[in-house]
């Protein structure tokens, strides 16, 4: 049955009032006062300090912080803000190469926003970390990535009460976190576990004592040293135990040993599943027999043959090839590298972490896959 329309009493009104539009339109208009439009908007600029997306910054710092520990204090060309907890990518030219590596930041999220300052603290542990700690000086130039991961205090998913565990240069995020607490930016209690094996390898040690507040205490646990005041050994679930709330959120930052041992002390005491969270490693070298590959890579419209060692990932090869190609997390995690295999093998580093459709639409991370023979791959233009 075909729809009949009613019929309105009153619709010539509507015809009226169509008639009459431009008309008063133009008298809007002739009436409007001359103030010129505004040529941004407040929720353009909020936008762009939320999404940032690549910048050009310059060092403006460098603090020696251990004997193996430096922060890198950067001057921001773009406003910023991130959570306390996230980490953010730093690029440089090495030699021949463009390498990019993810660091925890350690600043508070107050000071990229109003001073425009980011920092980052780095072990000197790994190829672009010695590079860095041996090379970077004031001055040099650098691009930074846009604020990234999910190692942050959610309110809907977490405990108020967070056990922070830390060992090593994993307090990074920790201390941005608390100082975040101490400046209102955040509403949780943080109790902070650092295990260090000296007093002398505590990074932060003394800003870390003037952070100290209600909602912000620490107990360091010193594996090679035994001083009153401080527990000793490793961060056991004795030591979890004497110093956590009845309810809490772990969560862990530091060495994949550390993550293996402190696992199994949670899981001990019923901490487990959703309550405790990880900082993803970048993924490292695998121990292998030493052998040489080949990968055909294709970047748009180029084509390139470079090699590749077995016991290192596929993107330290496109690395050391001078190539430039997308990076971020280096853990498997963000997705972000994804590439196509168009013929090869290769083996993943622990857990698989593709999406389903990566994985039956040939797609795989090289960050954390190791080649297990001759490739061939198409790689998104960094």
């Amino acid at each position: 049955m075909a729809y009949r329309f009613k019929k309105q009493i009153f619709g010539f009104m509507d015809l009226l009032r169509f008639k009459k539009m431009v008309a008063k339109r133009r008298e809007k208009l002739e009436t409007a006062p001359a103030t010129p439009l505004p040529s941004t908007y407040t929720v353009n600029e909020t936008a762009k300090i939320l999404h940032p997306g690549k910048q050009d910054v310059k060092l403006a710092e460098v603090i020696t912080e251990t004997a193996d520990t430096k922060t890198y204090v950067f001057a921001l060309s773009k406003k910023m803000i991130f959570r306390a907890g996230q980490y953010i990518t730093v690029t440089a030219k090495v030699g021949e190469s463009e390498v990019t590596r993810p660091y925890a930041i350690s600043s508070s999220p107050l000071t990229a926003l109003n001073e425009g300052k980011l920092s980052v603290t780095i072990k000197k542990a790994g190829f672009f970390s010695d590079w860095m700690f041996d090379n970077a000086k004031e001055g040099d130039k650098f691009t930074l990535g846009d604020p990234s991961g999910n190692f942050y205090y959610e309110a809907l998913k977490d405990s108020k009460n967070i056990v922070a565990i830390a060992g090593g240069s994993g307090i990074t995020p920790f201390y941005s976190m608390a100082q975040a607490l101490k400046e209102g930016n955040e509403n949780f209690n943080m109790t902070l576990i650092y295990g260090a094996k000296t007093r002398k390898d505590i990074i932060f040690r003394d800003a870390l004592e003037d952070l100290q507040s209600d909602n912000f205490k620490i107990v360091y646990v010193l594996s090679d040293e035994k001083v009153r005041g401080y527990e000793s050994g490793f961060i056991t679930k004795e030591i979890i135990q004497k110093y956590a709330p009845e309810q809490y959120t772990a969560m862990l930052c530091g060495p994949q040993a550390m993550y293996s041992f402190v696992d199994k002390e949670l899981d001990a005491l019923g901490v487990k599943g959703k309550f405790v969270k990880h900082e993803a490693n970048c993924i490292g070298n695998r121990d292998v027999a030493p052998k040489n590959y080949k990968i055909t890579v294709h970047i748009q419209d180029e084509t390139y043959e470079i090699k590749a060692k077995a016991e290192e990932t596929v993107l330290v090869a496109l690395e050391r090839a001078g190539l430039k190609v997308p990076s971020k997390c280096r853990a498997g995690g963000c997705g972000f590298c994804h590439s196509k295999l168009v013929k090869g093998k290769f083996s993943i580093a622990g857990a698989d972490k593709r999406r389903l459709a990566d994985e039956k639409f040939g797609y795989f991370h090289p960050c954390c896959s190791y080649p297990d023979s001759n490739m061939e791959i198409i790689v998104p233009k960094g």
